[in-house]
């Protein structure tokens, strides 16, 4: 059986940005886990996001699921939103923070 890439499904979320930060949102810390079903070639994530009244965050989380589901040999994706712990500026990489002029 053909095994899901982590790498590739973590580059597929590379893809995806929040509308008002230029910056993917992995790199800006929205991803908190991704889990690997290799049994049922599924991928579950759970992510956050900058706020808690974002009002993309349905059109975000679409998106994640659909950039995801494009990996070979992912059959599905899920992401389930989670708001603890809250998403904090000190959860992005320094690549994020130096593009933001945060460094």
């Amino acid at each position: 059986m053909a095994q899901i890439n982590q790498e590739e499904v973590m580059d597929a979320l590379r893809e995806c940005y929040d509308p008002e930060i230029p910056v993917n949102i992995v790199d800006l810390g929205l991803i908190y886990d991704v889990d690997i079903d290799e049994e049922v070639d599924n991928v579950h994530i759970t992510m956050t996001l900058t706020a808690m009244g974002c009002p993309v965050a349905g059109d975000l989380v679409s998106e994640v699921e659909m950039r995801v589901s494009e990996v070979e040999n992912v059959k599905s994706c899920k992401v389930d939103l989670t708001f603890d712990p809250p998403w904090s500026p000190e959860r992005m990489t320094e690549d994020a923070k130096w593009e933001l002029g945060m460094v």
